[in-house]
């Protein structure tokens, strides 16, 4: 592998990492708002909640009905996001591996 490739890695590793966790917040979010009807999404603090989530809810609201009236589709995101994170960025995860890997390779030819 190529040494900049070796330095790429832990910082597309962590970007990842951290741009999973918080679309994951954002989800989990907007999990609390369904408790909340009457929250105006487009007003103060909450369109940075509503702005990301939004257009895949929509999407998936298409395709999976309320379960008695409650919107389940940001909990399916929830644990779709999760097991994103975790087969790519987790202990065992695609990229966590690669970059040991890579690390490993790069030790060896040093």
């Amino acid at each position: 592998m190529t040494p900049t490739l070796v330095a790429i890695l832990p910082l597309l590793n962590l970007a990842l990492g951290l741009l999973l966790a918080a679309w994951t917040l954002t989800f989990l979010a907007r999990i609390v708002l369904t408790w909340y009807p009457q929250v105006d999404l487009s007003k103060g603090f909450w369109p940075l909640v509503a702005w990301p989530t939004e257009s895949i809810l929509g999407v998936t609201r298409r395709v999976v009905s309320p379960i008695g009236g409650v919107d389940v589709t940001p909990v399916i995101w929830v644990g779709l996001l999760s097991l994103l994170r975790e087969l790519l960025v987790g202990q065992q995860g695609l990229l966590s591996l690669v970059l040991l890997r890579a690390q490993s390779l790069a030790q060896i030819t040093a």
